[in-house]
């Protein structure tokens, strides 16, 4: 496990367009798909990263606490699923149901999606405001596995609120941190390493 940091995609960029899979349903999922909300959180996610495990309370909490918003939530995983069979569809799919997710989670199997957002790590965060252009990426909030500190959503939530409210989201924001994502052997981007 390689601890590694979001690569901070410069604020303003447009949301990259993706149609994947849904784990659950099976679904096609795109950007189209979440557009009559306000707001949208992707999140880049897995199933077996400590990272991930330590949030993952906080994520389904997320998830009731926006699920009348308007702010729709679409989490990815683009880990190799070969080399890391916690992180098989079939797997996510258990996963999305014993966590009781009420929000979109895809399977990225070509990792295009994942290098088109410059996801770096799980967890990765991504607010984008009304016209999909990105007003935050960064950490859930300061808590990691073994610092002690609560799991609030603190960071993300502001941004959330900011975006919902139709106010400004701080520049002042911080890279998550947590495991690689676990790209194909020979498919890493060129701002992994």
């Amino acid at each position: 496990m390689a601890l590694t940091a979001s690569t901070m995609l410069p604020l303003g960029t447009k949301a990259p367009n993706f149609n994947l899979p849904e784990v659950v349903s099976g679904k096609a999922t795109s950007l189209s798909t979440f557009a009559d909300k306000k707001a949208l959180l992707v999140m880049f996610i897995c199933r077996h990263c400590p990272f991930v495990k330590h949030i993952q309370q906080e994520l389904v909490q997320l998830g009731k606490d926006y699920f009348t918003s308007d702010l729709a939530i679409v989490a990815i995983s683009a880990n190799d699923a070969k080399n890391y069979p916690d992180d098989v569809p079939e797997s996510l799919q258990a996963f999305a149901t014993e966590q009781g997710f009420n929000f979109t989670l895809c399977y990225d199997e070509s990792q295009e999606t994942a290098k088109a957002y410059t996801a770096a790590c799980t967890p990765d965060f991504f607010v984008f405001d009304e016209q999909r252009k990105l007003v935050y990426r960064g950490q859930l909030d300061d808590s990691r596995p073994s610092n002690g500190k609560p799991v609030t959503g603190a960071d993300l939530r502001a941004a959330i609120e900011a975006v919902l409210a139709g106010k400004p989201v701080t520049s002042d924001q911080k890279p998550s941190v947590g495991c690689n994502i676990k790209w194909k052997p020979g498919n890493q981007p060129s701002y992994f390493g």
